[in-house]
Formats: C-alpha cells, sequence, structure tokens
C-alpha cells in the first residue's frame, strides 16, 4: 500500500524543525530512523499531513560518555551504531546485551534508540532496558529544554508526553554509583521478531550490596512495565539465592500478559521469572542456588 499524502520537510537546524512542528500543529510526525512509521504510513494506520525528517540536522549522531560516566546519545544514533560500540561493551552491559537484539540488521542501521522510546511500542526492546537503568529522555521545543524520566516519559501504548512542537533530542543514562551488572533476554519466535517476553536488568553493587536495581519489562503489558517492587528487593541486600527468588516471583507478579497466538499469559510469567533468575545469577556466587530454585519454580 501507498501512504496517504503528506507534505515533506527536512529542515538543516533544530530551531527550523521546532517552527516547522509548531506550525504543522497535531498532524505533523518527526522522522528520524522511520523503521516503525513508515510501515505505518503505508498501511495508513498513522497519517500525517506533514513530515519532518530530522536526519540532515548537525551533531545528533553522538552517543558519549560525560566526565562523570554519564551516557549520551543522540537523536540520530543508530541502533547499529550502539551494537558495534566499544564504550558500552566497557560500561553498560545492559545496553551491550540488547543492542544486537532489536529487529534485524537493515533496521538496525537506519533505526535510533531515541526514536524507539518516542515510538513507545510495548514490544519495543530499548525502552525497558533505558527504564532499567533510571534514563531520561531530552526533550526541546519552543519554551526551552526539559528532561524527562522515561518512567514519566510513556503513558501508554504508542503514546509519549511530547508537546507536539518538541523534538526529543537525547537519552541520558546516569551514571553508576557502584559497579555495574545486568543484560537483557528476550524470547522471540524467529531472530529479528517483536519479544514474546523480555526482561531488563542493571544491578550496581557496592561492598558485596545492591546499591540500586532496576528490572523493567518488555511484551508483557500495555506499555513497558517498571517492576519496581522487585527492585526495591533487591535494594540494600547481597544478591544470593534468597533475594534473587524474591526479586524474580515481584517480577512475575508486576508482568501483565495476555493469552495470545505466542503463548498463554502464564507461559509469559514463567518467562519472566526465569529470565529475573538467569539476568541476577550471572557472575554471582549465588548463580547455582539461583539455577536450583528456577528449576523447581
Amino acid at each position: 500500500m501507498f501512504p496517504s499524502r503528506f507534505r515533506y520537510e527536512a529542515p538543516h537546524s533544530l530551531d527550523e524543525a521546532i517552527a516547522l512542528l509548531h506550525e504543522g500543529g497535531d498532524d505533523v510526525k518527526v522522522l528520524a530512523g522511520g523503521q516503525s512509521l513508515v510501515p505505518m504510513m503505508k498501511l495508513r494506520f498513522a497519517s500525517p499531513e506533514m513530515l519532518v525528517d530530522i536526519n540532515n540536522l548537525p551533531g545528533l549522531a553522538y552517543h558519549r560518555a560525560d566526565a562523570d560516566g554519564t551516557l549520551r546519545v543522540g537523536a540520530l544514533c543508530r541502533h547499529a551504531d550502539l551494537e558495534f560500540s566499544a564504550l558500552l561493551k566497557g560500561t553498560q552491559p545492559s545496553m551491550a546485551a540488547v543492542a544486537p537484539l532489536v529487529a534485524d540488521p537493515l533496521v538496525r542501521n537506519r533505526g535510533t534508540l531515541v526514536g524507539s522510546l518516542c515510538h513507545a511500542d510495548p514490544q519495543g526492546d530499548w525502552a525497558s532496558v533505558v527504564l532499567a537503568l533510571g534514563g531520561s529522555v531530552v526533550a526541546r521545543g519552543p519554551r526551552g529544554t526539559r528532561i524527562i524520566l522515561l518512567a514519566d516519559f510513556v503513558t501508554g501504548p504508542f503514546q509519549n508526553v511530547l508537546d507536539q512542537d518538541e523534538v526529543a533530542v537525547e537519552a541520558l543514562i546516569p551514571a553508576a554509583q557502584g559497579a555495574r551488572s545486568g543484560g537483557y533476554l528476550k524470547l522471540e519466535r524467529r531472530v529479528g521478531d517483536f519479544a514474546t517476553v523480555g526482561v531488563a536488568v542493571a544491578i550496581e553493587t557496592s561492598g558485596g550490596n545492591v546499591t540500586r536495581a532496576g528490572i523493567a519489562l518488555t511484551g508483557v503489558g500495555g506499555s513497558t512495565i517498571g517492576a519496581t517492587e522487585a527492585a526495591r528487593a533487591l535494594t540494600g541486600q547481597p544478591l544470593t539465592a534468597d533475594t534473587i527468588g524474591q526479586a524474580a516471583e515481584l517480577a512475575a507478579q508486576a508482568a501483565r500478559p495476555r493469552t495470545d497466538h505466542r503463548g498463554s499469559a502464564e507461559y509469559k510469567r514463567h518467562m519472566v521469572r526465569t529470565f529475573v533468575l538467569r539476568l541476577l545469577s550471572r557472575g554471582n556466587a549465588a548463580e547455582t542456588a539461583a539455577e536450583t530454585a528456577e528449576r523447581a519454580a
């Protein structure tokens, strides 16, 4: 199919892009990677009157760490840039784990992390990782710049809090306050498919105890789910078989899956529990005990 007729603009500055969004009103969309938006337009699930292509905007294709360890990912940084990033492999285990699992190489070469966050697909992989890490989105519009925690950014499936004349220019990942560990596991029917179940875990430890924990779930609810009770059960505690098992159970309870052609709700909850156990057990002295708990679950 072909999309509905639309006006196409390709501004060369951020101020110009914001002005076009302000002019376009409610029927304008921003194009960065376009790997979700363009198919939706071809199917006429989305029919914007104007498309503002930001690919000509300079200085947005970066990912870099500040001196304090804060990670910044620009709006035009592609999935593939993150997939092969030496920076992520050394400092961001959860992000390094998810980057090669996003869709397929064709999508990863064009799609962007920031665009994925804005799209707010409940089965999107990046949102759960960024949520687990306590990340934020930086938005810029005619009224200035604001930083929005991802926990507050997504309001529902395919919905976010951006004003119509705002551009998401950057994602922020706060610096770790301890040794960072974690990962992302994804159940998919075939390589490149949407997640049937995805689990992101981000842990910071110091002195043998967890100083910060984040657990977030993909594909088991109407939007990305932050398993806050599960994360709270780990904070201030050592990673033991008991604390890992408790967190896994609480994460499974936080899931809101529906039975469909991909599996039953019970099966999806079981996979959430299993993935949390595996991720928390990696490289931990409690690994053997946690695997025993997994088999008994």
